[in-house]
């Protein structure tokens, strides 16, 4: 689990850090910034939730294997 929990942290550390930089570095109006920001916000939960559960499956498939359940 130390891994899957390293790999969360990471992802939303560097959304924050992706967003505030956005937030003072971005030319565009208010609107269209946080429209922008929340589909990538949305799109990087995405790929997080999507990375758990591969990995999630992986780990269940390596315990079947290792218990005999193939």
């Amino acid at each position: 689990m130390g891994k899957i929990s390293r790999f969360l942290a990471g992802t939303t550390l560097g959304a924050l850090v992706g967003i505030a930089s956005a937030l003072l570095l971005a030319p565009e109006k208010g609107e269209n910034l946080r429209h922008t920001l929340r589909s990538r916000l949305d799109t990087i939960q995405e790929e997080a939730r999507r990375a758990a559960e591969a990995q999630r499956a992986a780990l269940e498939a390596e315990l079947a294997r290792l218990r005999g359940e193939d």
